[in-house]
């Protein structure tokens, strides 16, 4: 008994902490600050800024080079914070979802981070748990451990406690029938009491640990995308600068002069942006997500939640509360419903944590005796019942009881076919009401001949138990919003299938159709993917059959999302595009096999994950779009001066200055947009929708054509009248800011309204529209500044032009929103289903 231990001081234990460390696997650890400025300093965008200073210098401009690598330095500083605190974040996620440990300290357990375990502590392990550490078993009850991380081998093996102090030391992973275990593994059945004996990295899976410390995970689809689109873009921004220090040295003979615009080009037609675009998304999105109490443990999860299009969930805990009371007894002929629940009592798991033991116990009103368990049998894929059998005070022979699914314990008390029938009416009568229903037997055994099996002892019918799990409140209204979002969802669980039925219709799910494990049996592989098309629930479901569930639905090109939370739940887990685990009532190896963790186990909570996931999505691409978009002019207007032989508009300094509005706008403001109106009320997007489609390119690319063409018109304009070249530069260059902010706004929303500067509750953008405008003010009131972007006065007359000019675009650009919209109802998004 647990009492028996009294485990290390806290003291002692955080002395042993210290001296060898956290319970932690070898790892590459954080980067350092020189090393995450130098992979911020390897994108292009700094060394083009670096460069336009090195020359700005070498013309004698010391202001200008001094400003220019000011603008570089600041542009790397929030690079670095930002990944800094990005860092922080993920830190923090991983820390919150890593397994956790009970262990006894100062007498009484505790249940404390598995990096906190410490050499001498006593650790407790129940079916589910991952072994903190490795160590040696001072009590062992039918532990059987799954150790194939370190062996190789699938079948799981026995586990004893010690006989004597020295025995389990130095003994290695894979034995049967030996005290000791070891780190990672995985407890399958039973329960132990573990004393550690080493920890971290002088583990068994440490010394294995140290060999993957240097590797990488496996890059995100996202980042390889974004990649892909950047070594593009830079590949045409490179060849276009070199031709236009090429041309611009050959026509006007100053290569330095050249040498400027060919940096002003290259940083122009270079979207260096998508990565970090890419990367604030990523670990916003997943803080956000934490926010809604809910973590997730793999970032490409997030791309993947926007293309479910089913979810399959479990029943206890996820749809109803996971409180369980006994609603209805029903004792076999001669007995009452005390003699009932004693039975089904001694039926339960010694110091039960299922809700229904929990439910039984508590029903039964049991007074504490000197009793004890003698022999177990779990549930098996044969038999869904569970046997005890104890010694009991005042009896010579020793006490069996047993409970389970009703077929199950009919089979042990080999009923008439008259009573098997009276039995199962009732159980449907109760199953109607979404009750769940157990059988209950009884018997005696000599000690000297206990059976291997529970079919060896001599069992009498003692009842039927009834316990009810209330639906919780929010399920239906969670379920409703799958619905209108497109997202089927499907009932797996090994409840009756007339209980089944019941709390399914209660909760809003398709009910018409029920498929029994025992149905599942007679199927093949590709008549089991014509049924799932049709099935809303799933009963008597077998664990190894969730997987082949799950599969079936894969197959059909179905992107399945699927909730768990027990050992037997983890390879449907891992199997399913995303992966979702109860962090509550979940065990160690379901957290680790999903890619999201419910801290509260509440269904909505994946509901809300779904709506949060789908708004990270559109959120991205309207980022990208932007992108793309503000580029255009941009690149436009630093080559139309090369291509005329007219005044020179765009400089480094200029460039910089716009990076600095782009860069917030399109990272920060972008991800805090609010949500699309129809963001839960159309069907999922097409699982191979690429992130930059054609489509979403072309209409990128109009709108900063519209920027470009009203950006030159001004320029046309301005050089016609005969302006200064400052003037000249000073009117086209506000255009091309205000076009820039009027292309954010534009791309705000795919269907709402985005022209609503002040309305939008996106306080990230107002501030960014409002600094923008403030420093333009002063490039053209303060005179070093004016100097320094080499601008004219702006005249009154001016200002109306260039605002004439801005409302211009403003309405091109709403036009093109309309002929989108007209063209495809689905626009941007590409709302495609899978079939």
């Amino acid at each position: 008994m647990t009492s028996d231990f009294t485990g290390l001081t806290e003291q002692e234990a955080g002395r042993r902490l210290v001296a060898d460390g956290p319970n932690e696997l070898p790892s590459a650890g954080p980067r350092r600050l020189w090393q995450i400025a130098f992979e911020i300093l390897r994108e292009p965008m700094f060394g083009l800024l670096l460069a336009g200073g090195a020359v700005y210098v070498a013309l004698g401009d010391l202001v200008s080079g001094a400003v220019l690598m000011a603008f570089a330095s600041l542009s790397v500083s929030i690079s670095i914070v930002q990944e800094i605190r990005s860092e922080k974040v993920l830190d923090a996620l991983r820390a919150m979802t890593s397994p956790r440990a009970l262990v006894i300290r100062d007498g009484r357990s505790r249940r404390i981070p598995g990096r906190e375990v410490v050499r001498g502590d006593v650790v407790l392990v129940a079916e589910g748990n991952r072994i903190p550490a490795d160590g040696v078993l001072l009590e062992a009850r039918e532990l059987l451990v799954d150790e194939s991380m370190l062996t190789g081998e699938s079948v799981a093996v026995a586990k004893r406690a010690r006989g004597s102090e020295a025995e389990g030391e130095g003994l290695r992973p894979g034995g049967d029938n030996i005290p000791a275990v070891f780190s990672g593994s995985l407890v399958v059945r039973g329960t132990g009491v573990v004393l550690v004996l080493a920890t971290g990295a002088a583990t068994e899976i440490g010394r294995i640990g140290k060999s993957l410390a240097s590797i990488d995970a496996a890059t995100p689809r996202l980042s390889l995308e974004t990649r892909r689109l950047v070594r593009l873009f830079a590949m045409g921004g490179l060849l276009a600068s070199v031709a236009v220090i090429v041309t611009y040295g050959l026509l006007r003979g100053s290569w330095l002069d050249a040498a400027l615009a060919g940096i002003a080009v290259g940083m122009a037609m270079l979207p260096e942006e998508f990565p970090l675009v890419l990367a604030v998304f990523m670990t916003m999105g997943a803080w956000r997500i934490s926010q809604a109490r809910v973590l997730t443990r793999r970032a490409t999860a997030i791309e993947t939640l926007g293309a479910a299009t089913v979810l399959c969930t479990d029943k206890t805990g996820t749809l109803t509360r996971n409180q369980m009371t006994v609603a209805a007894c029903v004792p076999a002929d001669g007995s009452d419903r005390v003699q009932l629940l004693r039975w089904a009592e001694l039926a339960c798991v010694p110091e039960a944590f299922d809700p229904m033991d929990r439910a039984i116990a508590q029903a039964a009103s049991v007074q504490p005796e000197s009793r004890s368990l003698v022999r177990g049998y779990g549930l098996s894929a044969d038999l869904l019942a569970v046997t005890q059998v104890w010694r009991l005070p005042g009896t010579a022979r020793l006490a069996v009881a047993a409970k389970g699914a009703p077929e199950a314990i009919i089979d042990l008390c080999r009923l008439l076919p008259e009573q098997a029938r009276a039995v199962r009416d009732m159980v449907e009568s109760l199953g109607a009401q979404g009750i769940r229903v157990l059988g209950v037997a009884h018997g005696w055994s000599d000690e000297e001949s206990l059976p291997n099996s529970p079919r060896g002892y001599s069992f009498q019918w003692a009842g039927l138990v009834g316990l009810a799990d209330p639906l919780r409140p929010e399920v239906p209204v969670a379920i409703a919003e799958c619905l209108a979002a497109g997202l089927r969802v499907v009932m797996i669980t090994g409840d009756h299938p007339t209980t089944a039925r019941a709390i399914a219709r209660e909760a809003g799910l398709s009910a018409d159709t029920v498929l029994t494990g025992q149905d599942l049996l007679g199927l093949s592989d590709t008549e089991l993917r014509t049924r799932v098309e049709t099935v809303g629930v799933f009963a008597r479901i077998l664990p190894e059959q969730k997987l082949r569930i799950v599969e079936a639905l894969q197959a059909r090109g179905d992107v399945v999302a699927m909730t768990g939370d027990g050992v037997n739940d983890a390879p449907s887990l891992k199997r399913a595009d995303i992966g979702i685990a109860m962090g509550g009532r979940g065990t160690d190896v379901a957290r680790e096999a999903s890619s999201i963790v419910l801290l509260d186990d509440d269904f909505g909570s994946v509901v809300r994950t779904v709506r949060l996931g789908r708004r990270i999505y559109d959120n991205l691409r309207k980022a990208m779009g932007y992108i793309v978009a503000v580029h255009v002019p941009i690149a436009g207007i630093a080559l139309l001066p090369l291509l005329t032989g007219l005044p020179l508009i765009l400089l480094p300094v200029h460039i910089a200055f716009l990076e600095m509005i782009i860069d917030p706008a399109c990272s920060v403001a972008f991800e805090a947009e609010h949500e699309e109106p129809d963001v839960m009320t159309r069907p999922p997007r097409a699982p191979d929708a690429r992130l930059f489609s054609p489509s979403m390119l072309v209409a990128s690319v109009l709108q900063g054509v519209a920027a470009l063409l009203v950006t030159s018109l001004v320029y046309l304009l301005a050089v016609q009248r005969g302006m200064p070249e400052d003037d000249v530069r000073t009117l086209t260059f506000f255009t091309l800011v205000l076009s820039n902010l009027g292309l954010i706004v534009a791309n705000r929303s795919f269907r709402g309204h985005p022209f609503d500067f002040l309305t939008g509750g996106n306080r990230v953008l107002l501030g960014i529209q409002v600094l923008t405008i403030a420093f333009l003010a002063a490039t053209v009131t303060i005179p070093p500044v004016r100097r320094l972007f080499g601008f004219g006065p702006l005249h009154l007359h001016d200002a109306a032009m260039v605002a004439l000019a801005c409302s211009l675009l403003g309405m091109t650009l709403a036009l093109l929103r309309w002929l989108g919209r007209r063209w495809s109802r689905t626009g941007p998004l590409q709302r495609t289903g899978r079939r």
